[in-house]
């Protein structure tokens, strides 16, 4: 069986933790810890998020004088060789020598007119007190919006159309390989006319671009790791609960939060609308029991 896990930015570095790469280095290991069980047992390829570090690095990039900073399509760059060596890295301590784990970068198409760019909504970096992000966007020209009782800078977050490496990635996974790839949601390009292609100011959101990696590569089970043990009902309220089966049609009969939980359940629909096959949406440490059907909100076309 072939599963797409997306881990989760949340599921990688928590909630207000230091972006220091000790810190995430000690997120990293644990979760590779809960993979490595899938790695010996299924055809495995992972995405990750990125927006705590593409926002760190930007911050750092416009912190530097005497040259320009450097566009998001060239720090997602980074962040996808950052992160995915050190997933590489750790689910290489963990497993048999002889299976081979691979980083990719991964380029992924965007629409350079998509409505996206003039509504910026995608959180990418730390957490800011309502005056810190006030003198930031002064200083920067940066969008602001508030998460949770924090502030977050935003940027565009245009819907990914085609992933340019599907073909190299199928010739790793079919030789055997754990592959790493669309981190972020991918390095964002758009069409600049004669078949060229550059990079674009935006940050894609990772869980659509997976669940387009998981329809793309056939996957037979498109799962999303986060923080939280599943979808909700009534977050956060004294009446919420925990799905457990569903849908894509009971599913779009309600509204979860733009910012978290409403692209994780807008991919799952649309995997397993396009395909047929199985999502689920659930927690990193529960991974294992999430591919058994055990644990998570598992998304089918029937219930």
């Amino acid at each position: 069986m072939r599963i797409v896990a997306a881990l989760g930015g949340n599921a990688l570095l928590k909630r207000g933790e230091p972006l220091d790469a000790g810190v995430q280095r000690e997120n990293i290991r644990k979760a590779a810890v809960a993979l490595a069980p899938l790695a010996e047992g299924y055809e495995l390829v992972l995405s990750h998020g990125n927006g705590p570090q593409v926002g760190l690095l930007a911050l750092q990039a416009a912190s530097c004088t005497g040259s320009e900073p450097y566009p998001l399509d060239i720090l997602g760059a980074e962040t996808e060789g950052m992160i995915g060596y050190m997933i590489e890295q750790e689910l290489r301590n963990l497993l048999p020598p002889e299976i081979p784990v691979a980083t990719i970068l991964t380029m992924v198409e965007v629409d350079a007119s998509d409505p996206a760019f003039k509504n910026p909504e995608k959180y990418v970096g730390p957490v800011y007190t309502k005056k810190q992000a006030d003198k930031t966007a002064q200083k920067r020209g940066w969008s602001f919006r508030q998460d949770g009782d924090a502030w977050r800078r935003v940027v565009p977050s245009p819907e990914p159309v085609r992933i340019f490496e599907i073909k190299p990635l199928r010739w790793l996974i079919e030789k055997g390989a754990i592959v790493i790839c669309t981190g972020g949601g991918g390095i964002p390009v758009a069409a600049s006319g004669e078949g060229r292609y550059s990079g674009i100011e935006a940050v894609i959101d990772k869980d659509l671009a997976s669940g387009l990696l998981a329809a793309d590569l056939s996957a037979d089970f498109f799962i999303m790791a986060t923080d939280v043990k599943g979808v909700y009902l009534n977050w956060r309220e004294s009446n919420e609960e925990l799905i457990r089966e569903t849908t894509p049609e009971f599913l779009r009969e309600h509204r979860f939060p733009p910012g978290s939980m409403g692209p994780k359940v807008e991919a799952a629909c649309r995997f397993v609308e396009s395909t047929g096959k199985t999502a689920a949406i659930g927690s990193l440490e529960e991974i294992n029991d999430i591919a058994a059907g055990k644990a998570g909100t598992i998304v089918r076309r029937e219930g």
